[in-house]
């Protein structure tokens, strides 16, 4: 028996040194995966919507049954105006987020707030997002008609400006599809209940993919190039 002890142990080194563990495994995928915030208004938030049910969260269950390896961070604040978002952007957005779908301005447009206001405040967020090397989703809003058409004039464009300006992705209006459909709205006909979240998810959902899709293959891109190159980028 002896002499087949060195034997087993030898297959016993090998089968650590071949098999991963179960952590290892786990690290990997964690390793690759990307991380996406999305940082608004209580459009995001989840107001008035259950556990797992606001827009983060079934973004994030969409994508990873579409086979992303993704985490959806919810930095969404009830109330925020363009302003509010800016004065709290570098403590409620990592840099280390791999993409940031930035969905602001609709409490400005119920407030009445200045639109060179709001836009200012957007064109500062989109500047900071973008110098860190973040890729950015910038989702439109559109002004309530109540407010009437100048206003409206005004506002509804500040979003396709600076979308062009900073070369951002763009999704048009947050709310498409969605914004005076009673059965996909509460009772206040201003925030979307499970169901309209689910329906905003699943128009987004072809923009967000090709933005993680764009970010993955710039990454690899990164890791396949030698030091020099990648630094030059």
């Amino acid at each position: 028996m002896q002499r087949f002890q060195p034997i087993l142990a030898a297959l016993a080194l090998l089968s650590w040194l071949t098999v991963p563990s179960a952590s290892g495994a786990q690290g990997a995928e964690h390793q690759n995966s990307l991380h996406v915030v999305a940082f608004g208004d209580s459009l995001v938030a989840g107001y008035g919507v259950g556990p797992g049910e606001a827009f983060p969260e079934q973004l994030q269950a969409a994508l990873r049954d579409r086979g992303y390896a993704v985490e959806v961070t919810n930095a969404g604040a009830s109330g925020d105006t363009s302003s509010g978002g800016l004065s709290r952007l570098d403590w409620s957005v990592p840099e280390n987020a791999d993409i940031v779908i930035v969905e602001l301005g609709a409490n400005d447009a119920l407030r009445g707030i200045a639109p060179e206001i709001t836009e200012k405040n957007l064109d500062q967020i989109l500047r900071t997002l973008t110098e860190r090397g973040q890729a950015v989703i910038l989702a439109g809003m559109i002004a309530p008609p109540n407010m009437g058409s100048d206003y409206a004039a005004a506002f509804n464009p500040i979003f396709a400006r600076l979308a062009e300006k900073y070369e951002v992705a763009f999704y048009p209006f947050f709310l498409d599809g969605v914004a005076a459909q009673p059965g996909l709205n509460q009772g206040d006909a201003i925030h979307p209940n499970k169901d309209g979240v689910a329906a905003i998810v699943e128009k987004m959902l072809p923009l967000v993919s090709e933005t993680l899709d764009s970010v993955s293959a710039r990454q690899m891109s990164d890791q396949s190039s030698p030091p020099d190159a990648a630094a030059a980028r």
